[in-house]
């Protein structure tokens, strides 16, 4: 398998069914849920609503990748160059809203099941969904998740 085919460990899109379900904790973040359209994933996600605002209904998708470089070559995941001053291109540059965090829990389920938590300095990520779609992401990695709306 080639670096390149590792990039993008998952991708769907996302129809937003709930904006702060559990009511607002924080000011400055909103916590959505929603579900895949392809795979059937259920998506727990908090983005800051002060850089990005995602409203009830809407669609968006997301992409879990391993690294932000086109070529797949591995990130160092301690610094970033944006595409302003010269940088290479990447694939953050194909979306509004990126976060940087790592994989901190994976738990199976019954009927194939698995439960994914991540973190992105403090806003999490639950991602439910079949095994067959989720493989490629594991304990203790870190990972990039690049939204934008559809």
């Amino acid at each position: 398998m080639s670096n390149s085919a590792k990039v993008t460990l998952f991708e769907d899109i996302f129809e937003v069914t709930a904006l702060n379900p559990d009511g607002k904790k924080f000011d400055t973040v909103n916590r959505i849920a929603a579900t895949g359209t392809t795979y059937e994933c259920d998506l727990l996600l908090d983005v800051n609503c002060q850089i990005y605002s995602i409203k009830d209904g809407q669609k968006i998708s997301l992409v879990l990748a391993s690294t932000l470089n086109l070529d797949g070559s591995p990130d160092d995941h301690f610094s970033y160059s944006s595409n302003v001053n010269g940088a290479d291109p990447s694939l953050a540059d194909d979306y509004d809203y990126v976060m940087h965090g790592r994989i901190f829990e994976i738990t199976y389920k019954k009927n194939n099941v698995v439960v994914i938590a991540a973190s992105f300095g403090g806003l999490l990520m639950r991602l439910t969904g079949d095994q067959r779609h989720l493989s490629s992401i594991l304990p203790d990695m870190r990972l990039y998740v690049l939204i934008k709306k559809n």
